[in-house]
């Protein structure tokens, strides 16, 4: 089993924890975060909390799952990122939300690239799948920053959607 706590440079990833119910349904629920990530609908929650469990069991047999998002500096937790089962993928796909006050900082780009290096030399996967709204530019940035290419659009549930792809390196 890998450690699921992850330090970069200027962020600390961990698991959700069952205590952090609360912390995690205000990110859901947050306007900008919503509004892309949860197709600008307001979760409840239960809703966040059946994920959490989901998030806990997938953890316990996959070794990954959601993780809180905090800064090294004064551990403020500012998003969330993490591997979630989308859209019927055999694989997960990366995920990542940052709270308003944290973008544009790099932060996302940051933790993402943490949890890619996780898929590839941790988990062994041989690519890694992101998507986003068509809109939403930020998202679509972090993917391409992370070395990801847009592979297809896709309409689901009414929305487009951008996917995007990165396979692992040969060497």
């Amino acid at each position: 089993m890998i450690n699921p706590v992850f330090e970069t440079q200027r962020l600390q990833l961990s698991p959700v924890l069952e205590e952090e119910l609360d912390v995690l349904h205000k990110i859901f629920i947050d306007p900008y975060v919503r509004r892309y990530l949860c197709d600008d609908e307001d979760w409840s929650l239960q809703q966040v909390e059946e994920m959490l469990s989901e998030s806990q069991k997938l953890f316990n047999e996959k070794n990954f799952g959601l993780w809180l998002i905090r800064t090294r500096d004064n551990e403020e937790i500012i998003g969330m990122t993490g591997l979630w089962y989308f859209f019927e993928e055999e694989q997960p796909q990366l995920v990542y939300a940052l709270l308003p006050q944290a973008t544009k900082k790099g932060y996302a780009t940051e933790a993402a690239a943490r949890i890619l290096e996780c898929c590839f030399d941790e988990l062994g996967y041989q690519y890694l799948v992101a998507s986003c709204d068509r809109p939403n530019l930020e998202s679509r940035r972090v993917a391409e920053r992370i070395g990801m290419k847009e592979v297809e659009e896709r309409i689901v549930n009414g929305n487009p959607l951008t996917f995007f792809k990165v396979e692992r390196s040969k060497t």
